[in-house]
């Protein structure tokens, strides 16, 4: 649980609430001439909306909390309540994921993981799974250097699963055969089925052998091993397509952070 600091300074009757918790920064935002807004993901209090007053002065200017107020850092931070708005007070970084920061494929990639977390978060309510996925997630561009494509797919199934779109893919949604004949996946539906067993209207998109496998490890596995599979050129881009398609169809929109990742990784 986070900590509720001791802190007795009262303004115009109403006191501060000071909290120690631990964040990720999922969005940030310039204001005005030192400060941001930023998106937090909390470990105990969810997402939030936090002021970052004075981050974008130096250290030598005085700035003691502009290295975690920084995109997708990790950080221990001590958090501020008066009257409905949080500001941040201070903390100190626990990762930096500086491999997928200093990298602009990878750090468009985060930007995106990210952004789909921001949309599908509610405020002032605790994901710890969807925390969790993030970091790991992460953790295996930044450090493990599993392949971009990989991490976007698995990183999009899971999230759609734990947000309550699990997909059914045991059998055929019609015939009820373990292995279809010629699998189709059905975007709308999010259900698996024969490509000679009619569903309703809506696209379906084929999945194959290793991609089909990665789809159900993705969606059963426990969270520490969701990236403990393998796939070749091949069956990543199937999964990474078809993870994508689904995503968007569920969600019924499109994201900017998505598209500016593509330009940058999309051979022409």
């Amino acid at each position: 649980m986070f900590l509720i600091l001791e802190d007795s300074t009262v303004v115009l009757g109403v006191k501060r609430m000071r909290v120690a918790t631990h964040a990720i920064v999922l969005r940030e935002v310039n204001y005005k001439e030192s400060d941001k807004i930023l998106t937090l993901l909390t470990s105990d209090l969810g997402k939030l909306t936090v002021s970052a007053r004075g981050c974008r002065k130096s250290r030598k200017d005085g700035s003691s909390i502009s290295a975690i107020s920084q995109l997708l850092v990790w950080s221990e931070v001590t958090l501020q309540e008066f009257r409905g708005r949080w500001s941040l007070v201070e903390g100190s970084t626990q990762m930096e994921f500086r491999h997928v920061r200093s990298d602009l494929d990878k750090l468009s990639l985060g930007a995106y993981l990210a952004e789909l977390v921001e949309n599908l978060v509610q405020e002032e309510l605790p994901a710890p799974e969807i925390l969790a996925l993030l970091l790991n997630s992460l953790y295996a561009l930044d450090t493990l250097n599993r392949p971009a494509e990989l991490v976007k797919a698995a990183f999009e199934l899971r999230l759609l699963s734990l947000a309550g779109y699990t997909p059914l893919l045991d059998s055929c949604v019609i015939c009820g055969n373990e292995w279809p004949t010629e699998p189709r996946f059905h975007l709308r539906e999010g259900v698996l089925h024969c490509k000679a067993c009619r569903v309703s209207e809506g696209i379906s998109m084929p999945i194959e052998g290793g991609a089909l496998n990665a789809m159900r490890h993705i969606t059963e596995c426990d969270g520490k091993k969701l990236f403990s599979f393998r796939l070749g050129e091949a069956g990543t881009k199937q999964l990474n397509d078809v993870c994508e398609a689904f995503l968007l169809t569920q969600l019924e929109r499109g994201y900017k952070t998505l598209d500016f990742y593509k330009s940058l990784t999309i051979q022409p």
